[in-house]
């Protein structure tokens, strides 16, 4: 009798129990399944979708239009599953569909119950909208939320820091690399690098400003975070230039060729002109030789050294540099303009004109064109930093064909 009365006390507390877990199971079936045209879809089970993996498999095929319609599809039978929805978005971004894709972000933000790291990345995918869109402000305050949920945020990072590189803004963009260095491994060896290039800029800057002194500075500890960073060699040499003090110039100037032969072309002139005023030019003429010797392919130095000879009135010797270089890279219009200045100081004498002909049998010209390594944008000058994919010190010289041997051409 006693238990009885001891187990009815418990009766209510079992009954809340029950109903407590009852709810619970709806409350987790509710979230999770959903009832569309008379029969339960699961929302977690997106991929098995066919239009999913259909949209998937355009997407891989650079298919757009066609990724866009299936996965359409698949959210109106599937309903609320986000990753489906994060990439119409960003389908939809790409297309230049600028006002879609940020209705269609926006919208995901207004769901309740998102995970942090769920709302961090459509953050994310929102300020890459902004971004492609223009709108700056808006671009860095998304970024900026997406670093309040998740502080490490690599893709965040990367993006302020090319936003403020956009808009010059370098001692901002400086910051941010220093914070993505900071996550260690291969980024922080990359991010001296890109240090080193934000420092050049900063060096520029504090030129523009008449500040001498803080661009030394600047120039300075960009070679020192990256002694391949051509740019701050060629400014620092610049500036001591300015000041007539051409033998320290000279000192910065030597060393682009020792640190990147590849790259001496950029201070040809300088050291030209510097040699003339200490009146020592056959150091240039010199300098041109040994680079040709470590590399006879080097055409710049042979056009460079074709120069220096004609300025001295050897017109045949620079002829004969020329015509060197044209067997290495018969598609550079600066070569043939060379070849025909010198060939009227000549007057145009016919069998020099004809062994041109010869050489330049099937040359197609161009004006040097550069190309980027990580987007394939094609520039006819070298620069620095790409102005498609923002990446730094990506543009090498773009070949049509491999250079070929003198014998091969009966030279």
């Amino acid at each position: 009798m006693a238990n009885g009365i001891v187990l009815s006390g418990y009766a209510p507390f079992v009954a809340a129990l029950v109903c407590l877990l009852l709810g619970l199971t709806v409350g987790k079936a509710w979230e999770r399944y959903k009832l569309k045209a008379g029969r339960l879809i699961d929302r977690r089970r997106a991929p098995e979708s066919l239009h999913y993996i259909l949209g998937l498999n355009f997407l891989v095929t650079n298919q757009l239009d066609l990724a866009i319609e299936e996965l359409n599809k698949a959210a109106d039978t599937l309903g609320d599953a986000l990753e489906i929805h994060l990439l119409l978005g960003s389908l939809y971004r790409e297309k230049g569909q600028m006002a879609r894709a940020i209705t269609i972000h926006q919208s995901l933000l207004q769901r309740p119950q998102l995970t942090r790291l769920e709302q961090s990345h459509v953050l994310l995918c929102l300020g890459l909208d902004f971004k492609r869109g223009g709108f700056v402000d808006r671009a860095l305050e998304a970024f900026n939320e997406v670093l309040k949920l998740d502080p490490d945020n690599h893709y965040a990072l990367v993006n302020i820091e090319k936003l403020h590189e956009d808009q010059h803004q370098w001692q901002e963009a400086y910051d941010v690399r220093r914070a993505l260095g900071h996550q260690g491994g291969a980024e922080d060896r990359r991010s001296q690098g890109i240090l080193a290039f934000l420092e050049n800029e900063l060096g520029l800057q504090a030129l523009a400003h008449g500040d001498y002194a803080g661009a030394i500075v600047r120039f300075q500890s960009a070679i020192d975070l990256d002694a391949g960073v051509v740019p701050a060699y060629l400014n620092l040499g610049d500036v001591y230039a300015r000041d007539d003090k051409l033998s320290q110039a000279v000192d910065v100037w030597e060393q682009v060729i020792e640190r990147a032969p590849e790259r001496a072309y950029l201070a040809f002139d300088r050291l030209s002109m510097a040699y003339g005023k200490l009146g020592a030019q056959e150091r240039f003429a010199q300098l041109c030789r040994r680079l040709i010797a470590d590399n006879p392919q080097d055409w710049r130095a042979r056009l460079a050294l074709a120069r220096h000879l004609e300025s001295s009135g050897d017109s045949k010797a620079a002829l004969e540099q020329l015509f060197e270089a044209l067997v290495h890279n018969p598609h550079a219009l600066s070569l043939h303009q060379a070849i025909w200045q010198v060939l009227s100081r000549l007057e145009f004498e016919r069998a020099l004109v004809q062994r041109y002909v010869e050489l330049t049998r099937h040359a197609v010209f161009y004006m040097d064109p550069h190309i980027c390594m990580r987007c394939r944008y094609r520039s006819t000058e070298l620069l620095w930093q790409c102005p498609h994919c923002h990446e730094w010190n990506t543009f090498v010289e773009d070949r049509i064909a491999p250079a070929k041997e003198a014998e091969e051409l009966g030279v």
